[in-house]
């Protein structure tokens, strides 16, 4: 069933426009889910595959100690499987159809309060190329509340600072335009002009803005690696997860009153529903502040 795997994945990003990162870990996870049908179940042809088999599968990821967000991800991955071999009529039954995920209980994200990123942001120096990359990289994020595979694939092509706006193609090959602010701009200006020259090397540039210390673009994990890193120093005692300033950056926007609708644009969310969590995050710093705040609050019970 390799080969059918193979033709899926070309789907996932021909036909289906997903990110690379999500036809990796759909990929991973079928190819776990085919190899326990051929190894513990001897099925070798998809047509032999049923309803119980898929929940047997189930059944065996929570053996193995899955959580129930990694076991819901193996089950989307599966019945998308399942329904691109009924489509291309390799089967003539979709034995997933029927099969629903859990509810998930939404965690909301980790938010920094604006003293908390300033804090951050200006716990960073900027005496070296990387101090001065890392500088960039985070007032970017939260100027702009890009996703962290959007800033390190991020390239110079996308940047345009005269007009004060960067391009980035996010989550099924959208492109969107997102303003950058002043200060931003100075210190990625200033990044682009007195560091990343002596950070790239000629003959492996590809134009990737931020750069490692090989001239190749930095990776998603050094990223979160520098973020906790900085967040410590700050004394940012915070769980930190590699998209908070994105979410601060939501949340913030928010709370200064900016339209739903716009923020829902600058993230690149495809349902409003996605954005609608940031106002569950300022309506608990609301709940906070009437507490700390009103009379009868205050009163002891």
């Amino acid at each position: 069933m390799d080969e059918l795997l193979t033709e899926y994945q070309y789907y996932l990003i021909s036909e289906k426009m997903k990110s690379e990162n999500t036809v990796k870990s759909y990929t991973s996870d079928l190819a776990n889910y085919l190899y326990y049908l051929q190894e513990k179940l001897s099925i070798n042809n998809p047509q032999d595959i049923t309803t119980d088999e898929i929940k047997r599968y189930l059944t065996y990821l929570k053996k193995l100690g899955y959580s129930a967000t990694s076991s819901s991800r193996a089950l989307s991955a599966i019945k998308s499987f399942h329904k691109f071999l009924f489509l291309e009529r390799r089967t003539t039954i979709n034995p997933a159809i029927h099969l629903t995920s859990p509810k998930l209980d939404k965690k909301l994200p980790t938010v920094l309060s604006i003293d908390e990123v300033l804090r951050l942001l200006n716990s960073v120096k900027d005496d070296t190329p990387y101090h001065m990359r890392n500088k960039a990289m985070l007032e970017l994020v939260y100027a702009t509340g890009l996703r962290v595979s959007e800033l390190v694939n991020l390239r110079l092509i996308d940047l345009h600072l005269t007009n004060k706006m960067i391009s980035t193609v996010g989550k099924g090959n959208k492109e969107r335009i997102i303003p950058i602010n002043d200060y931003a701009l100075k210190i990625l200006r200033r990044y682009l002009i007195e560091a990343r020259p002596k950070l790239v090397i000629p003959s492996k540039d590809q134009g990737f803005v931020f750069l490692n210390n090989h001239g190749t673009a930095i990776s998603r994990q050094s990223f979160f690696l520098i973020l906790k890193e900085l967040a410590k120093e700050a004394g940012i005692t915070k769980e930190i997860s590699p998209h908070t300033l994105r979410h601060s950056f939501a949340t913030h926007l928010l709370e200064a009153g900016t339209d739903l609708r716009l923020i829902q644009e600058m993230l690149g969310h495809e349902d409003i529903s996605t954005t609608q969590i940031y106002t569950h995050l300022s309506n608990q710093k609301l709940k906070e502040i009437y507490k700390g705040a009103h009379p009868h609050e205050k009163k002891s019970i």
